[in-house]
């Protein structure tokens, strides 16, 4: 139904966890995750790389780090010299594995960089290729190259898989789809039907490559519950066809190279043991090894003693299977132990049960010995399979710990379930955000968590608010004999703000989300629709832990407000921070501008008057850098981080005049405008200069005006005025002389350091993502190789910051090919 579906759409993790309490397991206990991240590129591996100076000779150079599809090389025999690392592109570059250039009658030839420090060329080859790693040569070469190993594995492709309820046989299956590395396989030669289809994790011992029965002696047939659906004649041409096109559909080998390596058993025909059926996971019952297969398969079959039943609860194992324990476990760990269907009275005694079944129980040698150091805690969070429903992922709790395994409560599933029992090796849990990530649906909790109360101003819609929680309820729900009550009319009582959302938003609000916000906010209590009121915007950022630390307190200020801590949620993490609120209502007007020039928005974007057509700031026609600008100047004060603080959190505004000399170096490019601010806090700043450059009548004038302006704008700020009428905003021709001119490179961005590609970006409006490319080590060279969806994938953008940083690499590689190559 409609509302399920909201709900679903809604669930936050973030939310959930502030609002439950409790704390996300964390993302290093899911070891099969993390291997499945794996690019299949290590630090540490070699190749065998075409010399930039001399492209027909190679040399041996090592992989430094990975960027995505982008790899950072450092030729043998510089050591730890970084000097000579450089990028390049997996999909363009000339690299090769090791033992290429032998097999291609290739030549490997020292770089004339390092000539003097290897005498002997084949005795260094010796030395460093021995023991070395080589690149994967399917992820360099062929239709792989530069993928992600996960994603080989593609809707289409085939492998095998045992079946594990009746015999060792295997089968082909078909992928249809590929989560993660959580697969959805098809029987092959049920092609119209998923009824049959199974959810398995791309790591699982039990399924392997396209031809791994025939090299382990295991016979292809299908599982009993299909047989029966086709003639064994069908089967076998099925099969025929699937040889037939086995090269297009296969899978490479070494994407199973983590698998776990099954061990050898010590298990008998009749030992008895406790066990949890992996189909039903929510009890422990007694079970006995009804066949040994060999030395590393048996089959276990959960113990049932009415002598009218017809179906068998048996599987089958190896020596590390998840749910199989030694007689006595659930006694020692204080746990229940389901009697056996059929068993005579309630209180089950192994000793008893031994004798009457005349059996032995199984030694403690035959278990693998049980650890308790996996991270995992009681009320921890996570994502996990619905063992009833395979195809649901639900957020669940871990509601006990005994040794290696958990006791999941699946919050999210259709039909309650009793709480699973799982190891924590299993692959069919995951991290927090694990399904967002991946791109799958998380089933979240079917009760909403209730929350206290909350004083809170009244909101007035536009339209319906995004949000399901009712957090807007309002003075109605206002405790009149609190404390913090409402004077009604009073000194105290905020007039409306209204959210005028046409008015320009700023390079830090989302200009898309401020058009969602109610109509406006209040009346009622100063602190109460302020708090909302700035709750609303941060939530509006592009970034909301940004926005937060511009409205944090600044200590040296003497505003006399009132200090309100607010939140802020980004990237997975929590942000407070105490911000001054105004308390008495002839401040709200002041406090909402000054907070618009914080934000560098339109000084009219939220306030008590509402902008119907006409901003009088006339904002609609000024571009976001000329409002940049316009905030430019104001004091460089760094007020520190909020508490948690983010990695990619930009510094404060730069002092504009101390960059302005080195800019030259790289952006000869240069906009025209008036220049000179007063940059009083409370109003809009004022062009000092009678004459602007649209209102200069003539040619002679307007280049007097530019020969000044060239020599004011090494020392003042350039801005437009929003109240200064004789002021207008620059005619469509001026616009246009401005986006025509070209960058002009003073030098190669092939030689550009990295210091030399932050400089670049700083002197553009991507300058807040400088940070990342120092992070990342990105020089000249890396650069020109970066693309949009590489810089998505990297950097972890959004498009639209994505797009515009995009536009400044395309400009610099425009330039570069203009001014520099051949």
């Amino acid at each position: 139904d409609a509302g399920s579906s909201v709900e679903e759409i809604e669930f936050n993790w973030d939310e959930y966890l502030e609002d439950t309490g409790a704390t996300a397991a964390p993302h290093g206990s899911f070891k099969h995750v993390d291997t499945s991240l794996q690019n299949g590129f290590a630090p540490g591996m070699k190749l065998e790389v075409a010399v930039k100076s001399d492209q027909n000779t190679y040399w041996v150079a090592t992989i430094i780090t990975t960027c995505g599809q982008l790899l950072l090389l450092r030729y043998d025999g510089y050591g730890e010299d970084r000097k000579a690392d450089f990028w390049c592109d997996i999909m363009t570059a000339d690299l090769h594995p090791i033992g290429w250039c032998e097999q291609n009658k290739k030549i490997l030839k020292v770089p004339e960089g390092i000539k003097d420090r290897i005498p002997d060329q084949e005795e260094f080859l010796q030395r460093v290729l021995k023991g070395a790693c080589s690149a994967p040569a399917n992820l360099l070469e062929g239709l792989h190259r530069g993928k992600n190993p996960l994603d080989l594995i593609a809707p289409g492709s085939r492998l095998e898989l045992q079946n594990v309820r009746d015999s060792l046989e295997a089968w082909i299956v078909k992928v249809v789809e590929n989560v993660g590395g959580r697969l959805k396989l098809r029987y092959e030669g049920l092609e119209d039907s998923d009824k049959f289809d199974q959810w398995i994790f791309y790591l699982d011992p039990f399924l392997h490559q396209v031809g791994w029965a025939a090299q382990h002696g295991y016979s292809l047939q299908p599982p009993l519950a299909i047989r029966s659906l086709k003639s064994e004649a069908d089967w076998q041409e099925i099969l025929k066809k699937v040889k037939e096109v086995e090269e297009e559909s296969s899978v490479p080998t070494d994407l199973f190279k983590d698998k776990p390596v099954i061990g050898v058993h010590s298990f008998s025909e009749g030992m008895k043991l406790e066990a949890v059926d992996p189909m039903a996971p929510f009890v422990i019952s007694p079970a006995t090894v009804l066949k040994v297969y060999n030395d590393k398969y048996f089959m276990i079959e959960i113990d049932d003693l009415r002598p009218d039943h017809t179906t068998s609860q048996s599987y089958i194992c190896h020596v590390s299977s998840a749910g199989i324990f030694p007689v006595q476990w659930s006694l020692k760990n204080g746990l229940h132990l389901s009697p056996p269907p059929g068993y005579p009275g309630q209180d089950f005694d192994w000793a008893d049960y031994l004798k009457q079944c005349g059996a032995e129980a199984a030694p403690q040698s035959c278990f693998p010995l049980l650890t308790s150091d996996h991270g995992f805690k009681e009320n921890m969070k996570l994502e996990a399979v619905n063992p009833v429903d395979p195809e649901e992922v639900c957020v669940a709790t871990v509601t006990k710990v005994k040794d290696s395994y958990l006791w999941l409560q699946l919050e999210g599933s259709k039909k309650p379930v009793p709480d699973c029992i799982v190891s924590v090796e299993s692959m069919n849990i995951f991290p927090v955000g694990w399904c967002e990530t991946n791109g799958y649906q998380l089933k979240p909790p079917r009760k909403a968590i209730v929350n206290k109360q909350k004083k809170i101003a009244v909101v007035q819609p536009e339209k319906q608010i995004l949000s399901s929680r009712t957090v807007h309820d309002g003075l109605k729900n206002q405790e009149l004999n609190s404390s913090d009550s409402v004077v009604v009319n009073g000194k105290y009582c905020c007039p409306k703000i209204y959210f005028n959302h046409r008015c320009f938003s700023g390079p830090y609000l989302n200009k898309g989300r401020i058009a969602e916000l109610p109509q406006s906010v209040g009346p009622g209590n100063c602190v109460l629709v302020l708090k909302e009121v700035l709750t609303l915007l941060i939530n509006a950022a592009y970034k909301p832990s940004r926005v937060l630390r511009e409205l944090q307190l600044d200590e040296e200020a003497a505003w006399h407000g009132h200090g309100e801590t607010l939140k802020a949620k980004y990237k997975g993490k929590s942000y407070r921070a105490t911000v001054e609120v105004v308390r008495t209502a002839d401040r709200v007007a002041d406090f909402c501008r000054k907070t618009c020039i914080k934000l560098e928005c339109c000084p009219n974007l939220f306030g008590p008057q509402m902008v119907l057509d006409k901003c009088s700031e006339n904002c609609s026609v000024l571009t976001k850098t000329k409002y940049t600008h316009y905030y430019g100047k104001r004091k460089n004060k760094r007020i520190g981080r909020p508490p948690g603080g983010h990695s990619n959190l930009e510094v404060a505004m730069k002092k504009p005049n101390k960059r302005r000399k080195r800019r030259k170096h790289f952006f000869v490019h240069k906009k025209k405008r008036s220049t000179s601010v007063d940059n009083t806090p409370a109003g809009s700043p004022q062009v000092s200069e009678k004459k602007s450059l649209s209102s200069s009548p003539t040619q002679s004038e307007r280049s007097h005006s530019l020969a000044q302006d060239r020599d004011k704008r090494k020392r003042k700020l350039r801005t437009f005025s929003f109240s200064d009428d004789e002021n207008k905003p620059p005619s469509p021709k001026d616009i246009k002389m401005e986006v025509a001119e070209k960058l002009q490179l003073d030098s190669n961005p092939l030689d550009w350091s990295v210091a030399d590609v932050v400089r670049f970006l700083k002197s553009t409006d991507c300058a807040p993502l400088a940070r990342i490319f120092l992070d990342q080590e990105i020089d000249g060279q890396a650069l020109l190789l970066l693309t949009l969806p590489t810089v998505q994938e990297c950097m972890d953008l959004k498009l639209g910051p994505a797009i515009k940083l995009c536009h400044h690499i395309e400009r610099v590689k425009l330039a570069f090919y203009q001014q520099f190559a051949n």
